[in-house]
């Protein structure tokens, strides 16, 4: 299993990265419960050898990114922090879909600001919004690309057409689907990004409402000498050779548990008995 994957043929990143957006408070609104804490998360991820970063403007909304900069500007050589843009937030749990140029253009500017960044490695448009042209989205981010404030581009939440037709008019380096052990509906994606040198970032890495999926896992945890999160997210690193993975947390042991994940061993038998748990999670 290779440890790292290269976004974009120059960006080589380890392929265990963190996902931000569980630093702010409850309903990724406002400002964490223990800013001391959410920092120490973000500088012990670094420590560990985490040089992928994931977040967007729209946790908090802003507070993911001000938390970001405030933990580790002036960044580490090699840290990639890959950030979005295109939801907007009314409040706790709400998220509304605006992918308009103008409403992008203030998100990536304040993207930038916030992070302390001229240039984001990697910016991904957070939702195709199905009130805008499709082509003015895309002729926003290639525009952003040309003026060097985005280095790469990547897409959420997408299917293969809409990869490819997206690819008219930028190169796409990443998606970031909700995929897991017992959530396979973008297999077709996974694939198809594999295929193309496309990195996939899974988020919701563990449907933890799926009792079956998870009695598995904690029986090939007890194993294995794991936890079941932990045995979720290495089938993941197994599964495909251009997952990245971006497990979020709010807890430094909790985060120390998740980068644990990366040296855990499976057999073919156990991968073989996870794989079995997508067969009827497709779709």
């Amino acid at each position: 299993m290779k440890a790292t994957y290269t976004i974009g043929g120059d960006l080589t990143i380890h392929r265990m990265g963190y996902g931000a957006m569980r630093i702010t408070g409850k309903g990724i609104w406002g400002p964490p419960r223990d800013k001391a804490e959410a920092l120490r998360v973000l500088q012990r991820a670094v420590e560990l050898g985490v040089d992928f970063i994931d977040t967007a403007d729209s946790y908090g909304p802003h507070v993911s990114e001000e938390l970001i900069a405030e933990a580790l500007h002036p960044y580490k050589k090699g840290l990639v922090i890959a950030t979005k843009g295109g939801l907007t937030r009314p409040g706790p749990d709400v998220w509304h879909q605006d992918a308009r140029p103008e409403h992008l253009k203030e998100a990536l500017q304040g993207s930038l600001k916030r992070l302390k960044l001229d240039k984001i490695d990697l910016y991904q448009l957070h939702r195709i919004d199905a009130k805008v042209p499709f082509e003015k989205t895309m002729a926003f981010l290639q525009d952003a690309q040309e003026k060097g404030l985005i280095r790469h581009i990547g897409l959420s939440e997408v299917s293969v057409e809409e990869i490819q037709k997206a690819q008219k008019y930028i190169k796409v380096v990443s998606v970031q689907n909700k995929y897991s052990v017992d959530y396979r509906r973008w297999e077709s994606v996974l694939e198809f990004t594999r295929d193309n040198d496309i990195a996939f970032i899974p988020w919701y890495p563990l449907n933890a409402g799926n009792i079956e999926a998870m009695h598995t896992l904690e029986a090939i945890g007890r194993e294995a000498g794991g936890t079941a999160h932990q045995v979720a997210l290495a089938w993941l690193l197994h599964h495909s050779p251009n997952i990245l993975l971006i497990p979020g947390t709010s807890s430094v042991s909790h985060l120390e548990e998740n980068m644990g994940a990366a040296a855990l061993k499976l057999s073919e038998t156990q991968m073989a008995r996870l794989e079995a748990l997508g067969v009827t999670s497709v779709g």
